[in-house]
């Protein structure tokens, strides 16, 4: 009698024993790397997926948690593969034991005794299953992850490394992949085709096989309702939802951008922009209806930002992505510096404003003039005499601009381009006057930054891109009257044709040779630019910007808002009169050398104007002189031609085909003269 209790205690010591053997086995094993890399994500300022990148071996595995997807498809999942997850250890022993038994029964495999923990363990050790020996593996690592990890834990790994056919891993990759959507609302027929898919992922592969597909796809449904999970109803409707027959392509939106965020922070496996993935589409899909009918070397580049934070909404470096395309799309074009053209004109306009050199009313010469041996001249090589200073800037001419860039000095203008936020780049070193008519490399993003400055009544407004960083020191660049002024002028500037007159304060630009158009803009919220041009910098005949960029502008605004936000109100310091109104020395731009310049009364040959091209004057000339004592002596060449003249207009005769200087000389002693050219 008294061997039964010996017997008992041995019984209980050796099964002590044996549990401590098994425990200190389990918490021997080693466990592989938990943390698998992931698909590098760039995603946009509210979470939604614009750009993912493959892992090593090419496999899009996208990091999940269960937080984020769809509670119908964990449960659909947990009762067709493990109803006891949530109470089990690991190892369910009811179903190993189903499984050992059907086996034997019917001498093969007729249901899995795996548990998702199970699965978790061969997943991440990427072991088999056809042998006892990796089964047991399997058993002990999954014993051991229940030990160090929760369940929540094991269920995300689950999500992660799930296998969904090719190239697929995890419920992500499965859902944008097949289902081109995010895994936070599942119907219960694509719950069902996730949970079927892993068990068998390339033989059951909709895309190849959807007959075996849609088969797996209904066990996984009927189980569901059988455990309550979904009713009839649903699995009815399930049952007559096709599987879908092509894979989709993953996100691929702001494709330069989210290239310039991973090269920023390469070690980073998320990263956060700033822009806006509904617009940045939308204008992805403007840039390449606006290249239809351009040659096939142009390319485009936009930028849309909003200009009290700063944040980039949309930033589109080119029409497509691809290094065979001849448009060369894998340059980003936002960030390229080349020629700004005329863009520049508005900041000259400001600084003069704010040093007293002129103002918005005051008269300013357009004259063929010379500095030094610089002579610029106007895109159309005309000449309008004297005009408004407001018009000079609305008409885009250049020679009072750079007459006012004289005055204020190239450097002082680099000044207020660096203070702005921008980073010119000179090809020479040394800033000279063609600066202010786009000599000088600057980037489409700095453009919108310059421009982002005057809205917001002359401090500078630099953009950032990346989402929660901190908005750079502001400085200001130029008063709030100076910056109020242009505003009001730019929004006067007649819209391209077929665009609606909505207010849109805007600048265009051509640079030399046509190689650069642009457009620039912004209203009381948003500024936005476009770049058109070739990459390689080759010039596009006949471009301009007023015709092929600005048309584009305002498709860009229309496609931000319905309707424009209000311009600024004017500061209480603006000086808002006409030209009779101004102080005495800003009725009229007068340069550093006014006492040298002609008087307002002096001789003057007032017409033909200086450099004309006069056609059929080989018979014969009229020129017309005011201010003259009378008599005068005219001279052709060199050589009297008339003299005696008592009358303001005069007909020369002819002098010949060529250039002819004529000079006329007035009692008093005065003389002017001016080179034309006969036909």
């Amino acid at each position: 009698m008294r061997i039964l209790p010996v017997f008992l205690v041995f019984t209980l010591l050796l099964l002590a024993g044996a549990r401590d053997a098994f425990d200190q086995w389990v918490a021997e094993t080693e466990l592989p790397n938990l943390l698998a890399d992931t698909s590098v994500e760039v995603v946009d300022r509210n979470g939604q997926l614009l750009r993912a990148y493959t892992v090593d071996g090419g496999l899009w595995r996208l990091g999940a948690q269960s937080d984020a997807v769809d509670q119908l498809y964990l449960e659909v999942l947990l009762a067709y593969e493990d109803k006891r997850f949530w109470s089990h250890q690991g190892v369910d022993a009811w179903a190993l034991a189903r499984a050992v038994a059907q086996s034997a029964w019917y001498g093969r495999v007729v249901s899995g005794g795996s548990t998702l923990t199970m699965q978790v363990a061969r997943l991440i050790e990427d072991s088999g299953t056809g042998s006892w020996a990796g089964k047991l593996r399997q058993i002990r690592l999954a014993l051991a992850l229940e030990q160090h990890l929760s369940k929540q834990e094991i269920l995300d790994l689950y999500l992660t490394h799930a296998p969904f056919g090719s190239n697929l891993e995890g419920i992500r990759a499965a859902t944008l992949s097949w289902f081109g959507k995010e895994p936070h609302r599942l119907t219960p027929a694509e719950a069902a085709l996730l949970v079927a898919l892993p068990q068998s992922p390339n033989a059951r592969r909709p895309d190849r096989n959807p007959a075996a597909a849609e088969a797996a796809r209904e066990r996984v449904l009927w189980r569901a309702k059988t455990a309550g999970v979904l009713d009839q109803e649903g699995v009815d409707a399930a049952l007559m939802t096709p599987v879908p027959k092509v894979r989709r392509a993953f996100p691929a939106v702001a494709m330069h951008l989210a290239d310039r965020a991973k090269a920023t922070a390469p070690e980073a496996a998320r990263h956060q922009v700033t822009v806006d993935r509904v617009l940045q589409t939308s204008l992805e899909a403007l840039a390449q209806e606006a290249l239809r009918g351009l040659e096939g070397r142009v390319s485009i580049a936009m930028v849309v930002a909003d200009h009290h934070s700063g944040e980039i909404l949309a930033s589109v470096g080119s029409a497509g992505l691809s290094q065979a395309d001849a448009r060369q799309g894998f340059i980003d074009m936002t960030r390229a510096k080349r020629s700004p053209g005329s863009t520049l004109k508005p900041l000259v306009y400001g600084l003069s404003f704010d040093r007293g050199l002129a103002h918005p009313e005051t008269l300013i010469a357009d004259v063929p003039t010379r500095f030094g041996r610089y002579a610029p001249q106007n895109f159309d090589g005309r000449f309008r005499g004297e005009l408004r200073v407001r018009e000079a800037l609305a008409q885009s001419l250049n020679i009072p601009v750079v007459m006012l860039t004289d005055e204020l000095g190239p450097a002082n203008l680099m000044a207020a381009m660096r203070a702005a936020g921008m980073a010119p780049e000179l090809p020479g070193g040394t800033a000279g006057l063609a600066v202010a008519l786009g000599g000088v490399g600057v980037s489409l993003e700095e453009l919108v930054t310059l421009y982002a400055m005057i809205p917001q009544g002359g401090v500078a407004q630099p953009l950032i891109w990346q989402a929660g960083k901190d908005t750079p020191r502001q400085q200001r660049v130029i008063s709030r009257s100076a910056a109020w002024h242009l505003g009001d002028i730019l929004s006067e500037i007649a819209p391209p044709a077929g665009a609606p007159r909505s207010g849109l304060a805007y600048k265009t630009g051509t640079s030399y040779g046509h190689r650069d158009t642009w457009a620039i803009g912004f209203d009381g919220r948003h500024v936005a630019g476009v770049w058109i041009g070739r990459p390689d910098g080759t010039p596009v005949p006949g471009a301009f910007g007023a015709e092929i960029a600005a048309p584009v502008l305002f498709d860009v605004f229309q496609r931000v808002k319905p309707t424009l936000d209000p311009l600024p109100t004017p500061s209480p310091e603006t000086l808002i009169v006409g030209n009779a109104a101004l102080p005495e020395p800003l009725k009229t731009f007068r340069g550093r050398n006014a006492v040298f310049e002609r008087r307002e009364d002096a001789l003057e040959v007032a017409f033909p104007p200086e450099g004309a091209r006069l056609a059929g004057a080989r018979e014969g000339m009229t020129i017309k002189v005011k201010n003259a004592a009378f008599p005068m002596t005219v001279l052709a060449n060199g050589a009297p031609v008339a003299s005696g003249v008592r009358r303001g207009d005069v007909t020369l005769p002819a002098t010949g085909r060529g250039s002819a200087t004529i000079t006329v000389i007035d009692a008093r002693g005065q003389s002017d003269r001016i080179t034309v050219w006969i036909d």
